[in-house]
This record gives C-alpha cells, structure tokens and sequence, in this order.
C-alpha cells in the first residue's frame, strides 16, 4: 500500500504539471521559449522516474508473489532465501603473471622443464620460447612499410622527397609572406608612412600617378593646373608624411580632390613616394615656384641613418 500511494502521488503530480505547462505554454506573453523548454523537460524525466518506481513496484510484487507460491509449495525459509541469494562461487586464483605471458605470447613458469632444448654450454641451457606474435605483426608492418615508401616516393614518385618538400614549403611561405605584407602595407597612414627607394614601389606609385595625378600635376609631376611637385616649395609641406595626408585628404579649397576613398593606404604611400623620387629632377616647361621652400629633410635623416649604419 505504501508503494501504492508513492505512485499515485507521483502520478498525480506529473499530471498536474502537465496540465500546468500545457496552461501555460498558451500564454506566451507569460513565459519565455527557455522556460518552456523547462517545464517541457521537466514533465519527460517525471513521467520517466514514474516509470521507474512502477519498475521497481512491479519487481517487488513479483518477488513477494514468487516467496509466497514457494512457501505454499513446501520450501523452507533457509532454501527460499538460497534461491533469491545463491552463494557466490568463488573463481580460481589465475596464476600470477597469466595475463602478461598472455599479452607476450610466453609460456609459464610452471612449463619451463617442457622448454628447455637439450644442448647446453657451461650449465647454462636455453628455453624454446616462441617469439611473441605482436612482435612478429609489428616486423612485418615494417617490412610493408618500408616497400610502401620505396614504391610511393622513389619508384612513381607521388610522394614528395625532404628536398621537394622544403621547396613547396618555400613557396607556401613565399605567398604567405606577401598576403602578409600587403595586409600589412594597407594599415599604413600619414603617421607611420616612410620614405623608401625601392624600385618596385616607385614604380607603382609612377603608375597610379600617371592615371590619378598627371592631369593637374603633368606627366613629369611638372606642374599643370596644380603646383610643380619637382623643386623645394610646396604649399601644404613637403615631408613624405606631409604628402600623403595632401593625398588622402585632398584641399578641396583649391581644387585637390581627396583620394582616401578612391586609392588604398598602400597606393597612396607609393605615389608620394614617386613624388618625392622627383625631387630636384628639374622637367622641362616646370610650373613657377608656388609656397614656401624647404629642406628635403626626408632624404637628408634617411642619408643620416645609413651613414650612422655603416659606421
């Protein structure tokens, strides 16, 4: 009877609950998706700890039912209690070392006189062992192994060999270090641009120059509708980090357009470095000097840093 009433109990409640989620679950104004999913869990694992203690209910009925119909056939208390609680019957002690002689494939101890091989030197006589059969499986792994690399990679040559690969890594790392560089050069601004003589940024900056620049500034940065960009006066400064921020920003006052959207960090860093690889070249029919003269002070601190370098 009490198991009788823990069931019900348990019963009633997961229904209640039940009916509880399945009143609240219309209301969703009331409850968020997560409680939901809450109360729906919750009413699974009730109905299933309900199955359970019906479960267990069921197997003590069957066990009472069963000591009842063995009473009312004959059995003592003593043999009925034998039945439900057989007497463990102890395993032989495995022979120490069993599980390792095992694993090697040896024999034991005990079998030792069975091994020994009949010639003998000083006293000292040796035991048949047989070699042990992981021993052997791992051998001829190797042997397979080794025709399996002497076929891939010297015989068809679809494998790579150490000096092919380190070329193919070469490589990799090769385009890896210029998506590197190009990421990097990009993060460039008028604060951290610097003035370099590389041939082959010069040489871009000279092309984007021709097709952005050359219509105001002329072909040879000469001069045109805007300044000449060749000799020592500059309107708006003439330092590498003064260029491209004149580049970037443009002066819209005067008609110089902004090139921030149009141009990347790394392309505008190219062409005031070709303006400034321009300096002094003197281009025939040059515009007349415009602003303020200054020092080429980019060149003569770079010329400072190699000569403090080489001695």
């Amino acid at each position: 009877m009490k198991y009788l009433r823990i069931t019900l109990f348990l019963a009633f409640t997961v229904v209640c609950q039940g009916a509880f989620a399945a009143d609240t679950v219309d209301d969703h104004s009331m409850l968020t998706p997560g409680q939901e999913n809450a109360i729906g869990y919750g009413v699974v694992v009730g109905a299933l700890l309900m199955f359970i203690i019906v479960m267990l209910v069921l197997l003590r009925t069957f066990k009472v039912l069963t000591r009842i119909i063995m009473k009312y056939e004959g059995y003592t208390d003593q043999q009925i209690t034998a039945e439900f609680k057989p007497a463990k019957i102890e395993k032989k002690a495995k022979e120490k070392g069993a599980v390792w002689n095992k694993l090697l494939s040896l024999r034991p101890l005990s079998e030792e006189k069975d091994l020994l091989i009949e010639h003998d030197y000083d006293g000292i006589q040796e035991l048949d062992n047989p070699i042990p059969a992981w021993f052997m499986y791992l051998f001829y792994a190797t042997i397979a192994f080794s025709v399996s690399y002497l076929l891939i990679y010297h015989v068809f040559g679809v494998g790579q060999l150490q000096y092919d690969e380190y070329k193919t890594e070469v490589a990799q790392a090769e385009t890896a270090k210029k998506i590197y560089l190009s990421k990097q050069a990009n993060q460039v601004d008028e604060n951290t641009v610097k003035l370099v003589t590389d041939p082959a940024v010069i040489g871009s900056g000279q092309t984007v120059f021709k097709t952005t620049c050359a219509p105001c500034h002329g072909d040879k940065a000469q001069g045109n509708v805007g300044p000449n960009l060749t000799d020592d006066y500059w309107l708006h400064g003439g330092k590498i980090t003064d260029i491209f921020k004149t580049i970037k920003y443009g002066v819209l006052a005067k008609g110089m357009p902004t090139w921030e959207k149009q141009l990347s960090p790394k392309q505008i860093s190219d062409v005031a470095n070709y303006i400034k690889s321009l300096h002094g070249t003197n281009p025939p029919g040059a515009k007349a000097p415009q602003g303020d003269k200054e020092k080429d002070d980019d060149h003569a601190e770079k010329k400072g840093l190699i000569s403090a370098v080489v001695k």
